[in-house]
């Protein structure tokens, strides 16, 4: 109540002086009917002015700001991709054993339309992501992370990830599994049980990365096409994917 005191206290001051001022006019005037006549037109106006300033340009505004801040977050989700995000799929893609079902569906080419993305989206979502730690290097996949762990933890920083839910899963995810692989002194010689939490929690990373990476490059092919076409380029699926253009 007191943080809008001076509020309410201003709006009594403001009511009294348009009352004083339409007080002078009548006693200068002495004209009630015109007073009356103004006054019922601005308070019908005042309807059409909240409709125009709370409703249509605020809406404007507000989207616009949304398109600043989406701008912003997929700048820190196309940083985080660029520093961590392809070479960890990459990584994990290789610990799965059917990733052969869905490798050349994720060839992402230039010829693709909004339809086919979102049909892969909906195909990536009953995919059944398996891994197996004994396809690939659980000790690189360790100092990896523990290497990015601070670029990591600069991204969580960032309040405006706070519009971006699916994305702040994914890094908290990451850290997480970050974290596991870190405390354990020997990752190649787990417990059946703790290899098998360890498996869970890169199936969950798995799972949201390539989800994640999908929706990034609808939006790159959407907004821009030089990152686009290098995204292409560095495909993680692409077994023959170079950055070279050829």
């Amino acid at each position: 109540m007191k943080k809008h005191k001076w509020q309410i206290l201003l709006g009594v001051i403001l009511v009294f002086l348009s009352a004083v001022f339409y007080l002078v006019h009548y006693f200068i005037f002495r004209d009630a009917h015109h007073i009356f006549i103004y006054l019922i037109g601005d308070i019908a106006f005042v309807f059409i002015e909240v409709l125009l300033v709370t409703m249509i340009i605020h809406e404007i505004l507000v989207l616009r700001e949304k398109k600043a801040l989406m701008e912003k977050l997929n700048m820190v989700i196309g940083s985080f991709f660029g520093e961590v995000g392809k070479d960890l799929l990459k990584i994990l893609s290789d610990l799965d054993p059917d990733v052969g079902r869905i490798r050349n569906d994720l060839i992402v080419t230039d010829r693709w339309t909004l339809r086919e993305f979102t049909d892969m989206a909906a195909r990536l979502k009953t995919y059944t992501y398996e891994v197996d730690l004994r396809r690939g290097d659980l000790t690189s996949l360790k100092q990896m992370l523990i290497k990015k762990r601070e670029f990591l933890l600069r991204l969580l920083e960032n309040q405006n990830l706070l519009e971006h839910d699916t994305f702040t899963g994914l890094l908290i995810a990451v850290f997480h599994l970050t974290e596991e692989l870190a405390s354990r002194t020997d990752v190649k010689n787990l417990s059946p049980p703790d290899m098998k939490h360890i498996t869970n929690d890169i199936k969950r990373v798995y799972g949201l990365l390539i989800s994640e990476w999908l929706h990034y490059m609808i939006y790159l092919r959407e907004n821009y096409p030089y990152l686009f076409s290098f995204a292409m380029r560095t495909n993680p699926f692409d077994l023959e994917a170079t950055p070279e253009i050829k």
